[in-house]
């Protein structure tokens, strides 16, 4: 930090999270101002777990300089902003109104700055001691697990959901469950289940339903132990068995936040499943990661994974969900991610704990294709993309395979792959980001692997437009738009100009060609020598700090019998292909090849437009 101030020598510096002193040497050169997502006054590491703990109704973020005791600087804003009494978790009042509220707050500095109110002394920061007179904010200390701890017996429903949100996503809370030593995240409601306290009552989609006192709540995700996983759980570490030796799909003892089944397995025999179709009611709250429902011609398709990730059974159950939509008789389907994001791609963690990384990649990569390609090849309703939230890499490009797209001002885009050990990515982003952005862009995009900011999106054509100050507001306005297409007058003859424009993009490039290209590099990612993607992705899944496994082979070179026959083609095809793809630019994109030189892609082209001309006239021969 020292060296990196001294050579750029900034005129200010701001530090919007930050978790060790700024060092003397740097704030008595340059003027430092830090955000604390706390109100005025208030000090320690754990501000919003103890604001949601303690069920503050309003809160804020303070902007202090740097001084030598931590927090404690001169403040230059401090705004506020409500807090709900049902309040999200930590990480995503991180994500919105602290993020909103830091920026104004920042900005509202700077300001002070550029217009000389400092350097002319008509304006000074508050000292923190003359705030302390009257500030409602105090020294809080680090919060513990103790302060955490939920008692099955006795502690409400409520209780229990305030406790796990104010520790989501980190560190969880530490609790244990049919004998596992775990941390608990994605806390939910549920209002019609009921049994005895700490026992688990049912599982739905990777979650499972846990009695209390007043109820029940639904935890989505658990993360086993670390110093516990491989004592407690894994009966092969017990006998001092390494990893090889493992048949499991999925290791459950690998101390990674994973879905709640996934970790206690096959302790949850005796748990029942409790599925809920996606258009059942929405009469009382529970789990629920897909939600469908209709209103006036327009159907709506909701989406909520943790963080946005997607395993390969999400991609699965999302694509059957929308197919089901694009069954109902509706013009419009609107597609709407979660709150916090709209979708980060492929499941990282779920890929890192499965018995073979390499192998439940390729199944991840391939179920997003499967997604991808139905929402493209939608001809007889148009598809809306509404981001309420961030997306990045797999996820970001699922956005652009429907027909407009829009999003809130403060979504973040990342709509590139390389950061992840060289990653060359699929979803169909060769054709889709470039048929958006232009080729040079989409080239720029997915080399700089930079944020891309929506209104800067909108401006390069990645996003249709951007409004709505809140997520109220944007929901409010996308349905009005999207009812406007439905009903508008020139609904059938945009759908028949987009059934013309996909025909005259298949017939210059089918799609089976850019999924073939792209799924050719990423054999090389997944199956190749270079095992840039595979370390990229343990320090991304372990904070950085990986630990040592059992084994003394990587577990994705390990390979079992029933999924030897997955594994064998692509390794070769890997194998043969790792010069090839090392040779061209590793972002390069593939020109359109005319068709001549592929007479079998211009027989399957052709097959598929006179399909596509049978539906056409099946469509539209009787419409009044």
């Amino acid at each position: 930090m020292i060296e990196a101030a001294a050579h750029e020598a900034p005129d200010l510096i701001v530090a919007p999270m930050l978790k060790i002193a700024i060092p003397t040497e740097v704030y008595a050169r340059t003027r430092c101002l830090i955000v604390h997502p706390g109100v005025k006054g208030d000090r320690g590491p754990s501000s919003l777990d103890w604001a949601i703990t303690n069920h503050e109704r309003a809160w804020g973020v303070t902007i202090l300089e740097a001084a030598e005791d931590f927090d404690a600087g001169p403040i230059w804003a401090s705004p506020e902003f409500a807090l709900d009494s049902d309040p999200s978790s930590k990480s995503s009042l991180y994500r919105g109104p602290v993020t909103e509220a830091a920026l104004r707050g920042v900005l509202e500095a700077i300001a002070r700055i550029e217009t000389g109110e400092v350097q002319s002394g008509g304006w000074r920061p508050e000292p923190f001691s003359e705030a302390m007179s009257y500030a409602r904010g105090r020294l809080r200390p680090p919060m513990k697990q103790v302060d955490r701890s939920i008692d099955w017996e006795k502690d409400s429903a409520a209780s229990i959901i305030r406790k796990v949100r104010a520790a989501d996503s980190a560190p969880g809370v530490l609790s244990t469950l049919l004998g596992v030593d775990c941390f608990l995240y994605g806390a939910h409601e549920e209002d019609r289940f009921k049994g005895s306290p700490g026992h688990i009552l049912a599982r739905r989609d990777g979650a499972i339903c846990i009695g209390v006192v007043d109820g029940a709540v639904w935890i989505s995700h658990l993360k086993a132990k670390s110093d516990q996983a491989h004592t407690d759980i894994c009966r092969l570490a017990q006998m001092g068995v390494g990893c090889d030796r493992c048949a499991e799909e999925f290791c459950v003892a690998s101390g990674i936040k994973l879905p709640a089944t996934q970790v206690l397995g096959p302790l949850l025999r005796d748990a029942p499943e409790k599925p809920l179709p996606i258009d059942a009611p929405d009469d009382h709250r529970t789990f629920r990661e897909i939600v469908y429902r209709e209103d006036d011609k327009v159907g709506y398709l909701s989406f909520d994974f943790y963080n946005g990730a997607m395993s390969t059974a999400q991609c699965k159950r999302l694509r059957d969900a929308f197919l089901y939509a694009r069954s109902r008789p509706t013009r419009v389907i609107v597609l709407l991610g979660g709150r916090d994001f709209w979708s980060n791609g492929i499941h990282l963690n779920v890929i890192e704990a499965s018995a073979n990384p390499a192998d439940e990649s390729w199944r991840n990569i391939n179920a997003m294709d499967d997604l991808v390609h139905e929402v493209i090849n939608t001809m007889s309703q148009f598809v809306i993309a509404g981001m309420r939230g961030n997306a990045g890499a797999g996820g970001a490009i699922l956005a652009l395979a429907a027909d407009q797209i829009f999003a809130r001002p403060n979504v973040v885009l990342n709509p590139h792959y390389r950061s992840m050990g060289e990653l060359f990515g699929s979803e169909y982003w060769t054709y889709l980001l470039p048929k958006r952005v232009g080729q040079a862009k989409a080239l720029e995009l997915t080399q700089s692997c930079q944020p891309l900011g929506a209104k800067t999106a909108r401006e390069i054509g990645f996003l249709d437009d951007v409004f709505g100050e809140d997520v109220e507001t944007f929901e409010n306005e996308l349905r009005l738009r999207a009812m406007e297409l439905a009903h508008g007058p020139q609904y059938r003859s945009s759908i028949l100009q987009k059934l013309e424009r996909r025909i005259d993009a298949e017939l210059t490039k089918p799609l089976a060609n850019y999924r073939a290209e792209e799924l050719d590099r990423m054999r090389v990612n997944f199956f190749g020598p270079d095992r840039a993607y595979h370390e990229a992705r343990r320090r991304f899944v372990f904070k950085g700090n990986p630990p040592t496994r059992l084994a003394a082979e990587p577990a994705s070179l390990i390979r079992r019998s029933h999924t030897s026959k997955i594994s064998r083609e692509p390794q070769v095809a890997a194998r043969e292909g790792a010069h090839q793809a090392s040779a061209r630019h590793p972002f390069e994109l593939q020109s359109a090849r005319p068709l001549e030189e592929d007479r079998s892609s211009l027989n399957m082209a052709q097959a598929w437009v006179n399909l596509l001309q049978v539906t056409i006239r099946r469509l539209f021969a009787t419409a009044p």
